[in-house]
């Protein structure tokens, strides 16, 4: 059917108080009906890691349903045909549970590891982020239910949300906090995008007609609606007139009534009130037709999923005298500390929150796996709020020194994080801290497993043989969590951010969160890894880094052509082998580099990825395709992506600091490109310009400069920086405004 023209007709029938009305939700989690011409209500629920679908208004306790590894975890994975795996189950429990849309996926990038809402995200890269977030919205919306991709744009902190300005430059802008919407937007077409509580540069993103008309639908070709953050809608007439057609939740007749006299008051064209409604209308027409009546879904298979996408999530950070896998088959005594073995953090707190079918513990999936020579022990260790007692802490260093090996979860509560606070600093529990310190004194043979959202602080690095991190895995977490201890699964989990030595080190140190309601972006372009290879430091583990339980290789590295144009394809293979004992998988990742840039740019940029499964033994050929895009620069005097013509090397390998092939090819300029000349054009810049070098000597002339090669070099310098215009008043007027424009047309 075609959706769009059918809600273009229904539109054209609609009265003027039931389009004002269709542009509110019907509470808080409907949209509004009208019988009278056959228009539905449609349903959203909260996800984006499982269903979270109440009954009522609010945050209440919503009906039971998996709970999937969050988008911290299993970004991790870097498995795009997994996601959308996910996505697909998703979509059958919304079917089940008469859920139109899906909330979901959350895909702002990590400025700060403090950020509250870290573990709804994927990464501090946008392509890794953009390419996960699209295999997961074409994954639920294979089976007929929306997605919401969400926040747009730059919402990188709690504290404050609704009213601190994100202030950044429109490259930074476009080079890291976009383009991962983007690709989720030109690859998948999410049938709504979440416009986000903040301000970018002082306009509110659901008031920003820049963000909303002139990049989402213009030039990225978005064909959804927009749909406000929950509360997000500050101006309902300024929403409208920026392209926002859905306020959620629903204020009533707050905002409708505004909206009725600034179309009455001819304010807002009804054109432009009709324009908001039919993409709007559209899709709630598609879910409608798409909803299937009594549909069901295999909860067992959905946790077998769940747990097999945990495993997959899980990065082993550490493995000192491969004290890791546990080998199950000899006798011994395994000693599990720490009271997230018993009763994990599995998912994060706020709207996502999902109410699990069913919970998987750790410590009875060592037992399930543990064999009768194989005796497992538990101590607490500490509290559910983080904090221990001597008496928790001899405990567990007597269980922990009667074993053979110990295996110690932590990680950081539930209050730690959580969406509406951000975190104060990168440390765990100073009880959980102690923990580790006490049974290490005590037990060499430990190994430590983390459940946390984003990048923690690790003290203790050194002196710990074996680190897992587990993230927060879900509802079968701890399935997986004993799935790779026990080698059941070889982990293949990668860093999909960096984790650093000390917050002093991470880009944004000391200004995050921003507690004066203007957020500045003063780093730019240098977040997460890009930072750490700018300002050379040394990360506690850098991002893309994971280890195996095999060994792999990387061979004959083949990049064709060697010397392109900028417009030309790029084609990269290479052979990877895993040269260990035991099947694995492994992520191989491309970064360029261009070598001697006339701009600012990071050291080097993730622009692919691909995830490879290999037996002992077993080679693939990998094989990626580069564009222009990947290449290029955003020029902000142009307003758009340049490729610079020079010499840009290929790296690939096992992460960001360990790039083990690299060959460099030159790129070419098609025809030479220069910046338009204006009144605002610097004097030097019309020198190599192709049309405006012929008028350099008349304007030198004009400036009374003389000849330029016999001008004292900082009275040179002073006037080749003067913007042109100024010619006019250094010349008293004899350089007239009319032979200024003259010149400037001519060179145009």
């Amino acid at each position: 059917m075609d959706y769009l023209s059918k809600a273009k007709s229904l539109v054209a029938q609609m009265t003027l108080e039931e389009k004002a009305t269709i542009l509110s939700g019907d509470g808080w989690w409907r949209t509004h009906a009208v019988g009278r011409i056959g228009i539905p209500s449609m349903s959203v629920s909260d996800g984006p890691h499982g269903l979270r679908k109440v009954e009522g208004g609010g945050l209440q306790t919503s009906v039971p349903a998996t709970c999937f590894p969050t988008a911290s975890a299993i970004a991790s994975s870097w498995d795009t045909k997994l996601i959308q795996e996910i996505g697909i189950a998703l979509a059958e429990e919304c079917q089940a549970n008469d859920v139109h849309i899906l909330l979901g996926p959350g895909i702002n990038m990590k400025r700060s590891p403090l950020g509250g809402r870290n573990f709804e995200y994927f990464s501090e890269d946008p392509v890794l982020a953009g390419k996960m977030a699209a295999a997961y919205i074409q994954g639920v919306q294979s089976l007929g239910v929306g997605t919401s991709l969400k926040h747009y744009a730059a919402n990188n902190q709690e504290f404050e949300r609704m009213v601190t300005s994100s202030n950044l430059d429109e490259r930074t802008l476009r080079e890291v906090y976009l383009p991962a919407f983007e690709i989720a937007v030109k690859e998948a077409q999410p049938w709504s995008v979440m416009a986000a509580y903040n301000p970018v540069n002082h306009v509110f993103a659901t008031e920003n007609i820049w963000l909303l008309q002139d990049i989402l639908r213009a030039q990225w070709g978005f064909s959804g609606f927009v749909v406000s953050d929950w509360g997000a809608v500050h101006d309902g007439v300024a929403g409208v007139k920026a392209g926002l057609s859905l306020e959620m939740p629903g204020s009533g007749n707050y905002h409708q009534n505004k909206v009725l006299r600034a179309v009455q008051d001819k304010e807002i064209p009804l054109s432009k009130l009709d324009e908001v409604i039919v993409p709007l209308l559209a899709v709630i027409l598609q879910a409608k037709a798409s909803h299937q009546i009594n549909a069901t879904f295999d909860a067992e298979h959905h946790d077998i999923l769940a747990r097999r996408a945990a495993a997959e999530s899980i990065v082993l950070l550490k493995n000192a005298g491969d004290l890791l896998p546990l080998n199950l088959d000899e006798p011994k005594t395994v000693a599990v500390i720490g009271a997230f073995a018993k009763t994990p953090r599995y998912q994060g707190s706020g709207s996502s929150q999902v109410n699990p079918i069913r919970i998987s513990t750790a410590y009875d999936e060592l037992r399930k796996l543990a064999g009768e020579n194989v005796v497992l022990s538990y101590a607490a260790g500490f509290t559910g709020d983080g904090s221990t007692t001597d008496g928790l802490i001899d405990a567990a260093v007597q269980q922990a020194e009667a074993a053979d090996v110990a295996i110690l979860f932590a990680g950081l509560p539930g209050n730690y994080e959580s969406e509406g606070i951000d975190r104060l600093s990168l440390d765990l529990p100073a009880g959980h801290n102690r923990l580790i310190e006490s049974v290490l004194s005590v037990q060499p043979n430990l190994a430590v497993v983390l459940m946390n959202g984003s990048a923690v602080a690790l003290p203790w690095v050194d002196r710990v043989p074996a680190i897992v991190e587990a993230w927060l895995g879900g509802q079968a977490g701890g399935g997986a969590m004993a799935d790779v201890l026990t080698g059941r699964v070889n982990p293949s989990g990668k860093l999909s951010e960096t984790f650093p030595v000390r917050l002093e080190d991470t880009p944004c140190y000391p200004e995050f969160p921003a507690r004066n309601r203007e957020a500045n972006y003063g780093e730019g372009i240098f977040i997460g890894y890009r930072h750490y290879d700018a300002r050379k430091l040394e990360p506690l583990f850098p991002f893309g880094f994971g280890l195996s339980y095999t060994t792999f290789s990387y061979s004959n590295l083949r990049v064709t052509p060697a010397v392109v144009t900028e417009t030309e394809n790029i084609s990269i293979e290479l052979t990877v082998k895993n040269i260990g004992k035991v099947a694995g998988k492994e992520v191989v990742q491309l970064y360029v580099r261009e070598e001697r840039p006339t701009v600012v740019r990071p050291e080097k940029e993730l622009k692919a990825f691909a995830k490879v499964d290999l037996g002992p033994d077993e080679e693939k050929r990998v094989m990626f395709e580069l564009h222009a895009r990947d290449f290029a620069y955003y020029d902000m005097l142009r307003h758009g992506w340049v490729v610079e013509p020079g010499d840009f090397e290929i790296l690939v390998g096992a992460s960001s600091r360990d790039l083990r092939l690299r060959q460099t090819i030159e790129i070419q300029r098609n025809a030479p490109k220069s910046l338009p000349l204006t009144r605002d054009s610097l004097l030097k810049e019309f020198k190599n310009h192709p049309k405006g070098k012929a008028f350099y000597p008349e304007l030198v002339a004009g400036f009374g400069m003389g000849d330029p090669d016999e001008v004292d070099l900082a009275v040179r310098a002073f006037l080749e920086d003067m913007p042109i215009y100024k010619i006019c008043a250094f010349s008293e007027g004899r350089f007239t405004e009319e032979r200024l424009l003259e010149i400037l047309t001519k060179a145009h």
